[in-house]
């Protein structure tokens, strides 16, 4: 069987368990716990995910995402590789997302928003955890939940995303600047390849 075949068979194995999952009810942290766990078993396949068949980007452009698998009711799984350097700035997805590290880390704050929200265009945020996100670990958040992202150190990284929803239609997730108290809807970021 080559890398190509089992990189399908289990990713296909996944998003219908996946599937499955989400079927039984609005999404909370035990369902998404399962999903984690589910993406991390594919994650640990590291050599399915390499360089000859998800090239890193060039230094200036810090990410490639690419499109791994799907599911009719919107389930998206793809591949992100990294650049050190590349810093995304806190963000909610507005749909449940799974992160598994297969190779590399990245930091992770995970924050709590602390206003009501009431005032457009501005949020105040308090840092509620750090996860190191590598090998052997993985993150769940539900839709509401809001993240930064840190890729430092000298190498690049692989880490496989998962979402409720296609990112590419994710178009009201929101971006917030913590210095400035300030929120704004989020551009797309990378484009995914295929």
């Amino acid at each position: 069987m080559t890398y190509e075949s089992e990189r399908q068979e289990i990713t296909n194995a996944f998003i219908a368990d996946a599937a499955e999952i989400t079927a039984e009810g609005p999404m909370d942290r035990a369902r998404l716990d399962r999903i984690k766990s589910r993406l991390m078993d594919i994650a640990a396949r590291a050599e399915l995910w390499g360089e000859d068949d998800f090239p890193a980007p060039s230094v200036e452009e810090k990410q490639n995402r690419f499109f791994i698998a799907d599911h009719p009711s919107g389930l998206t799984l793809y591949l992100n590789v990294m650049q050190p350097g590349k810093v995304i700035p806190p963000h909610n997805h507005t749909v449940f997302a799974c992160i598994a590290a297969v190779e590399g880390a990245e930091k992770n704050k995970i924050y709590e928003r602390v206003d009501d929200g009431s005032v457009p265009g501005r949020a105040e945020l308090k840092l509620r955890e750090e996860v190191d996100l590598r090998p052997g670990n993985a993150l769940a958040m539900l839709a509401d939940d809001i993240h930064s992202v840190v890729i430092d150190g000298a190498d690049v990284i692989r880490h496989l995303h998962f979402y409720g929803q296609p990112l590419e239609s994710l178009d009201r997730r929101i971006s917030y600047d913590i210095e400035a108290g300030t929120c704004k809807v989020m551009d797309i970021g990378a484009k995914t390849r295929k």
